[in-house]
Order: structure tokens, then sequence, then C-alpha cells
């Protein structure tokens, strides 16, 4: 029941920031939520006592989220740029006290990558001129997907998907995840878009699908590599917040350069 509810609040104020809440807000949401799920991974990655450098590397992780807010894409790069700079200044200048330099350097840098640059891209979706409708698009998908894969494989998941990683997925429950995301965006895309070619949409709700669950395992990693069953407990009945929008930290910015570079076979 506490998973119902959780889910019902994240969804209904999901949609109201999306569709009455303003572009500054938005930019606001997305920079903390990007800065609690690093907050998550920092406290999986760095442990002992390297935990005394969550906060340094915390702070650099927003880097490229606060640039995507105040200068777009340009300040995004820019700003990845500068948060991999202090990276490195921050790890010579901490390498006595840690275990290995350079697992710590790439494992941070994975993580302002993973979470920092890609949830930018979930505000410079925002800024496009019909980005609202775009992120409701790709939340349909995302939701209809997670959805579907659960109970098609609850139902009728016998082959594992990937044990290693994450023991729960099926095979069929994947197949029914990739069928419901491809739902999911035909049937919004029709609602908010007068002139979508719905056969491209189709393509991209089945690829966005397809990596999302890709970005779920990838998540099912780090936890398994940091020995956690949840990247955190802040949500009731789900865990973490990187639990929950492990997904759409790699649709998020397929989707954006795919409007970027070919918006244009998307719409008729």
């Amino acid at each position: 029941m506490g998973r119902i509810v959780t889910g019902l609040i994240l969804a209904i104020g999901w949609l109201l920031l999306l569709l009455v809440g303003t572009y500054p807000l938005f930019c606001l949401v997305i920079t903390a939520g990007g800065g609690l799920a690093l907050y998550e991974f920092l406290r999986m990655s760095l442990q002992g006592r390297e935990s005394k450098y969550i906060l340094p590397v915390l702070i650099v992780g927003i880097f490229p989220l606060l640039g995507a807010s105040l200068w777009g894409s340009g300040g995004m790069t820019s700003s990845l740029f500068l948060a991999f700079s202090v990276l490195i200044i921050l790890t010579v200048i901490a390498y006595p006290s840690l275990d290995n330099g350079l697992v710590f350097v790439s494992k941070q840098w994975f993580g302002i990558f993973y979470i920092g640059f890609c949830a930018s891209h979930l505000i410079l979706l925002r800024s496009l001129s019909n980005g609202i409708f775009w992120l409701l698009v790709l939340t349909a998908i995302t939701v209809f997907s997670d959805t579907a894969a659960y109970y098609v494989g609850r139902k009728f998941g016998k082959i594992k998907l990937c044990p290693a990683l994450s023991p729960g997925k099926t095979r069929a429950g994947a197949v029914g995840g990739v069928v419901g995301g491809v739902l999911g965006g035909l049937v919004v895309a029709a609602i908010v878009f007068e002139n979508a070619n719905l056969a491209m949409v189709g393509i991209l709700s089945l690829t966005l699908s397809a990596i999302g669950i890709i970005g779920d395992l990838i998540e099912s990693l780090i936890k398994r590599v940091s020995g956690v069953k949840d990247s955190g407990q802040i949500l009731p009945g789900h865990g973490g917040l990187l639990d929950r929008c492990d997904s759409i930290l790699l649709t998020a910015p397929v989707l954006y350069y795919v409007l970027y570079w070919g918006h244009t076979a998307l719409l008729k």
C-alpha cells in the first residue's frame, strides 16, 4: 500500500510540475533531485575513510545541472568540463588519504556523468518549445514500460534477464516493458501532438524502452557492487530517488539528441 501511495504522490507532483510549474521551478526541482540522487550514489561509492569527500564531490557533481539551468546546453557542457577539472584537483589533493586514487576519480566521474550530466538533459528538454509535451511522452514511456515489465514478469517470467545483476528481472518482463513503453509513447504522443508521425514515435518509444531497461540494470550493477539493496530509503516502498529515476537518466539524453538532430522526422 505504501508503494502505491508513494507512486501516486510522485506521479501527481511530476505532472503538476510539468503542466503548472514554471521553468525556474522545474530547474530548481531537477537540480535538487539530481543532487539527492548523486548523494545516494556517493554514499554507496564512498565508504570508510573516503566518505569525508562526499560533500565536495556532491558540490562538483551538480555543476552540469546548474550550467544547464542558467545557460542551456553550452553551459552544461562547459560546466561538465569544469566539474572534471575540479574533480582531478580534488583527487590530487586527497591522494595521500585515498585507498586507490584512480578508482576514486573513475567512480566519482562516473557518478557525475551518469547523474549530473544525464539529468541535465531533463532541463534541456523542458527548455524546448514543445519540451513539456515530449517530457509527457517520455514519462508515459517510462511508466508504462516499468508497469508492464513488473506485471508481465510476475505472470510469465521464468527465464532471468541478467541474474548476475538483477535476479528479479526476466526476459518476459523485458519484452512486456518494451511493448508497454511503445503503447504508452504512442497514446500520449497522439494526444499531445496533432501532427505526430506515429510510426517514428513508435520506433523511438521502442528504443527508449530498451535503453530504460539498460539504465535499470546499470543501477542494479552499482547496488550489487556496493552491497546494498536500495540506493536509499527516502521513498517508502520504492527505496531511494536513484531507484526511481535510473531509467530516465539514460533515456532523457537520447530523446533530447533525437529531437535536436531529427525532430522533423517525428512530426509530420
